[in-house]
């Protein structure tokens, strides 16, 4: 899904309905501010708008995600393609969180190991290499939790239970918001609501 094509697309048909970005977000009841970054490519309509931006624009939701106009021929083709995307997206995540895991794995059982080798040892080992053994084990533990969390953080959206919006937090928002699985407490960029967020893979199609 090309989101720089898309708000192009969702730019030239608001254009030709005549409205102006602040007359097209009061009438999906939001800001002109996210209008903009749609048109900017910087962001994504959420599910929920999709329907009504398609409707105040007279097109189809296929259209949209395309991001150009689409015959009836091109219509079931167009369909395939963007649920083939929306797959692939989901897949890709997957295998980027993947070496994400596997780094925080490696970098724990590393931290464990170093700090098992001091306290089984401690008579055996000097001090000043007692020192230099738990400070390697913090900082691998510590270089590998960083880039495990931003993987975490980067790779998919956050979903608000509030008004659906799809998000990237913060790495402060992200750090500091409770977690249980595969939701977080985070607060919506859009709605401002703190709400446990799933997390999800891929932009809903």
């Amino acid at each position: 899904m090309d989101q720089v094509s898309i708000g192009r697309f969702i730019a030239a048909e608001r254009k030709r309905k005549g409205y102006t970005q602040k007359q097209l977000a009061e009438k999906l009841n939001i800001s002109d501010k996210t209008v903009s970054k749609w048109e900017c490519g910087k962001g994504f309509p959420e599910v929920s708008l999709l329907l009504p931006l398609c409707k105040e624009l007279d097109i189809t939701v296929n259209e949209l995600l395309s991001g150009a106009r689409v015959s009836e021929e091109e219509y079931q083709k167009k369909a395939e393609e963007n649920m083939v995307n929306m797959i692939k997206e989901r897949e890709e995540n997957k295998k980027k969180l993947i070496p994400t895991i596997i780094t925080g794995l490696i970098a724990t059982i590393s931290f464990i190991t170093l700090i098992m080798v001091v306290a089984v040892y401690t008579e055996v080992i000097a001090v000043p290499v007692k020192i230099l053994l738990i400070v390697i084990a913090c900082v691998i533990f510590g270089c590998g939790l960083m880039v495990a969390m931003e993987g975490e953080r980067t790779i998919g959206y956050y979903k608000c239970r509030h008004c659906n919006e799809l998000f990237v937090p913060t790495f402060g928002a992200y750090t500091m918001g409770m977690h249980m699985i595969s939701t977080r407490y985070l607060k919506c960029p859009k709605c401002g609501t703190k709400t446990w967020c799933k997390k999800v893979l891929a932009k809903e199609k």
